[in-house]
């Protein structure tokens, strides 16, 4: 039995994941208090189901996230496939969605004194709790269809073992908040002040020939994979699931793409890996 644990910060898209998992023949339980979670898998499980999305979070109350660790090495040693998807966001991003959807944070309490951003700063608070336990996934500014694709690849790629995730950003957006390593290529030449290859991206021949040529690319590349390299079989003994490797230029559209991409040439052909171009996934406006 696979079972999904899906958690993370309110308004961070949980929803949007959960539909994704339904769509996918995943038997998904959203709010379960964390106390039934033991009760509610053991039932399904007896009715057949192989596939369990559940999702817990500070709705049911902070002690349903502070008992959620231990309630995972439990199902652990039961033998089961048991993954965490976790999404988080910035909070002024979450702050602009809950101004959208006018709903009220479940950590708030009518007439209460907590502003809704010192809500959102509890919450992160008492999630801490839950750090690197499973796949983290930062949804600021991203649109609803992006997410699904990741949520989709996600439940989708190879669970033996861990699963390398190379992610390119723009520093100009902040760093992601799901990433493990973060490394800076700025230093490299960008494409950017040439204009034919200014609307082009980091995938496209033309650029991907400019920056092969210049020594010092394959340089920073070859010493950002000799590091992962080096350090992934320390990673992989701290009983990881999933390592994020974001790599960031200023707009996230020419270096860091050819960057991740000749990255992920050299590690699949190892490992298995999952691939993120988070500026060139959020072109489009969010759509929460």
């Amino acid at each position: 039995m696979r079972v999904l644990l899906v958690t993370g910060m309110s308004g961070s898209g949980k929803s949007i994941a959960l539909n994704v998992l339904e769509d996918a023949g995943y038997a998904v339980v959203d709010n379960l208090p964390s106390r039934f979670l033991l009760e509610v898998i053991s039932e399904l499980r007896e009715n057949g189901h192989e596939s369990v999305a559940v999702s817990i979070d500070v709705r049911g109350g902070i002690a349903s996230v502070t008992e959620l660790p231990d309630l995972l090495s439990v199902l652990r040693r039961f033998g089961g496939d048991v993954q965490v998807l976790f999404l988080t966001a910035d909070t002024p991003t979450l702050v602009q969605r809950y101004s959208e959807t006018r709903r009220r944070h479940p950590l708030s309490q009518p007439g209460g004194e907590r502003t809704l951003e010192e809500c959102i700063e509890e919450e992160r608070r008492v999630l801490a709790v839950l750090d690197g336990i499973g796949q983290s996934i930062d949804t600021s500014r991203l649109p609803a269809h992006t997410l699904r694709s990741w949520v989709r690849d996600f439940i989708g790629s190879d669970r033996s073992g861990l699963t390398i995730l190379f992610e390119s950003f723009a520093f100009k957006d902040g760093v992601p908040l799901d990433a493990d390593l973060v490394f800076d290529v700025r230093c490299l030449p960008n494409p950017h002040y040439d204009p034919e290859l200014r609307p082009l991206t980091g995938r496209d021949p033309p650029v991907m020939e400019f920056l092969a040529a210049i020594p010092m690319v394959g340089q920073m590349i070859g010493d950002i994979g000799d590091f992962i390299a080096r350090w992934l079989p320390s990673y992989v003994q701290d009983n990881r699931s999933y390592l994020t490797v974001a790599i960031g230029c200023t707009g996230g559209q020419h270096r860091s793409v050819y960057c991740v991409e000749q990255l992920v040439r050299r590690f699949r052909l190892q490992d298995p890996v999952l691939v993120r171009h988070r500026a060139l996934d959020t072109k489009t406006s969010p759509l929460f």
